[in-house]
């Protein structure tokens, strides 16, 4: 998680203080601890302050009393520490009394016992809950040997939370635009501070997950024998009311579920009776993934419910022979990847059907050349690595499920690059794409696009045998920014090569294009009766595809109100700035600009229809040539004055606005 920058007030980290000792149920303890009644928060603080932080004894039910909460522990490779994230969920009315909970403990304190849940209390919460939480139980032991059930007189190897690799955050515990929503009213409060009240129903979250920076936050004595021999884990339900377990150890050939068993202070309950059984998954890397769901009726309170999963490595009595099915690929295929990196040469989705386990199974192959691997994550893509410099090796492949058992029939694959490529852009409409073959077939069909953003330039395709060839990859319908390669080749023998490229290439904007539509007449506007207002019309256009502003200058002043219908425009301008300029030349300019601020203008010349009347007049009347030489304007009435005026000052507030 980020860090946050915040001011919290010291009134503000002494009521948090007083908030991470709350207790909304009961006190659990952890399985080598008696089952305790339920926990007082009263007398937990030191008066030395922040360094006396003591939630000993607590644990993560006692601080939220959630609807559902989702535990993920990752056991690290080390068999020492462990990842721990944890989702509570806090729903309806629970969430009010959370809220009215917390709040409650705050009595005497700035802000507290006042029916409203802060933000500086929300911000204090997240900078020294870890303190809070290092001192609290897991619930988890570890026990190598002999199955155990007993949580009394057996020295478990309990996990403890590490302070350090702790963070927490919330989902709305003051839920934003809340009707009610106020600034904070006590003294001391920060400048920002907001407040809801803690009748507020909203749902609410708490995550506690590993900080930023560091790899675990909890720990445990390690496993003399790192998980070899077997051993029991014990897991003190009591109290979780709706929650899930997944817990996934680290790689070791074998390590299964051996039994297990549910509690209720030492009275075995019925599996799928008063509880669910454990499920087990093989994960395709080689770890070991448990499931588990708990229930524990409050009114069973104080019963002590524990759960114990015994672990071996010992072989099953019983194991099915992985099997390839029809679906692999075919002897000595080519596989294509990229060399020179670890490089996602098969999804998941299709490796998994080409054979079949009831107990799952991985791809294990031997390289010829001992500076190739390959490996499989977690999700079951298989994954090649290789050193820069090669183009191929071969490899010979078996399928091996969690126990060590392998399918009779091994397969020999070629792993390698099918052609190398660079990429240019030389005149700002296509990509240059530059294939050259490396020789790992004879000949091969490639075809790609220009891509970006889930949006594809159209499909071109060639063919490549032993020369380089160049591709033309249209960039239409593709907006200005960074644009990748997107393709795949095939050929005789090989799997489809699905390849996204990125050489760091972008499309630079193109200007709009406009241009103006003439009247019926061949004159560039139309005028209205009154002579006071023309109109242009005309299209626009942006290459790129983007959205295009429009904006008009005339005789100093401008204005913006375009109808734009599609690609076409149109505009009704007042020449009222013109007129009380004394402007009789209408030079208009037009100027329009997409979303990459690129701009093309147009410069257009309208007539004055008045002047063009007069002179008109003049040249059919050759015999009139008396009166004064102003009898050539239009005449202004005083009506028509004012409408310049009020015309005038419009399209000035258009400019401004």
């Amino acid at each position: 998680m980020a860090t946050r920058q915040y001011y919290v007030p010291a009134t503000a980290i002494t009521m948090l203080i007083i908030m991470i000792m709350m207790s909304i149920t009961s006190g659990v303890t952890s399985p080598e601890l008696p089952i305790s009644e339920p926990a007082e928060t009263e007398g937990r603080q030191g008066s030395s302050g922040l360094s006396d932080v003591d939630c000993s004894g607590y644990t993560f039910e006692d601080l939220f009393d959630y609807n559902f909460a989702l535990f993920n522990i990752d056991i690290g490779t080390d068999w020492a520490t462990a990842e721990m994230e944890a989702t509570a969920y806090v729903n309806g009315s629970n969430s009010a009394t959370v809220r009215e909970n917390l709040d409650g403990l705050f009595d005497g304190a700035p802000g507290g016992d006042n029916d409203w849940i802060s933000t500086d209390e929300r911000e204090a919460v997240r900078e020294i809950g870890p303190m809070c939480i290092e001192d609290m139980e897991t619930r988890l032991g570890i026990r190598e040997g002999v199955p155990h059930r007993t949580n009394s007189g057996v020295a478990w190897n309990d996990l403890e939370f590490v302070q350090e690799g702790i963070a927490l955050d919330e989902v709305d515990l003051v839920a934003p635009n809340h009707p009610e929503e106020r600034t904070c009213t006590n003294f001391g409060a920060s400048a920002d501070c907001k407040e809801i009240p803690v009748s507020a129903t909203d749902d609410l979250q708490i995550s506690l997950f590993v900080k930023s920076g560091e790899s675990n936050n909890m720990r445990f004595d390690q496993l003399p024998n790192q998980g070899v021999s077997n051993f029991t884990l014990a897991l003190n339900v009591t109290n979780m009311t709706n929650a899930d377990l997944v817990m996934t150890f680290p790689a070791l050939q074998g390590l299964r579920i051996a039994d297990f068993a549910m509690e209720d202070d030492g009275v075995e309950l019925v599996v799928g009776q008063d509880y669910d059984a454990p499920e087990e998954e093989f994960l395709p890397d080689g770890k070991l993934r448990i499931y588990q769901h708990v229930d524990y009726e409050k009114s069973n309170w104080p019963v002590g419910r524990n759960l114990f999963i015994d672990f071996t490595t010992a072989v099953p009595e019983s194991n099915d022979i992985p099997q390839w099915t029809n679906l692999k690929p075919a002897n000595n295929s080519i596989i294509p990847l990229v060399t020179g990196t670890e490089y996602l040469t098969v999804a998941a989705e299709d490796l998994s059907d080409w054979a079949t386990d009831s107990n799952g199974w991985n791809l294990d192959c031997a390289f010829t050349d001992s500076s190739w691997q390959s490996r499989q994550d977690e999700s079951g893509n298989l994954l090649i690595t290789s050193p820069s410099g090669t183009t191929s090796s071969t490899a010979t492949c078996s399928v091996v499920d969690p126990f060590g058992a392998t399918a009779a029939e091994t397969l020999d694959f070629t792993f390698g690059q099918p052609f190398t490529a660079s990429a240019a852009i030389n005149d700002g409409e296509n990509i240059a794409f530059t294939v050259t073959p490396t020789g790992l077939v004879a000949e091969m069909t490639i075809g790609g696009h220009a891509h970006q953003d889930g949006t594809m330039g159209s499909m071109r395709s060639a063919m490549a045998s032993s020369e380089p060839i160049t591709i033309a990859l249209p960039m239409d319908g593709l907006k200005p920014g960074m644009v990748m390669i997107m393709g795949s080749a095939s050929a005789n023998n090989m799997m489809n090569f699905d390849f996204l490229f990125d050489f760091g290439l972008e499309k630079q904007s193109l200007p709009p294009i406009i241009s103006l539509r003439s009247s019926f007449d061949g004159k560039n506007a139309t005028w209205d009766a009154t002579g006071l207002q023309f109109t242009l019309q005309g299209t626009v256009s942006d290459p790129d595809g983007e959205e295009v502003a429009m904006t008009l200058q005339l005789c100093g002043a401008s204005a913006t109100d375009f109808t734009q219908v599609g690609i076409n425009w149109e505009i009704d301008v007042s020449i009222a700035t013109c007129v009380m300029q004394e402007i009789t030349v209408y030079d208009v300019t037009i100027t329009a600009t997409d979303e990459s601020n690129i701009a093309s203008t147009l410069e257009v010349n309208v007539a004055d229809p008045n002047t063009q009347s007069v002179i008109d007049d003049n040249s059919n009347s050759d015999d009139d040539t008396s009166g004064d030489e102003n009898s050539m304007l239009p005449s202004i009435s005083l009506l028509a004055t004012v409408s310049v005026a009020l015309a005038g000052a419009a399209l000035t507030r258009r400019d401004e606005e």
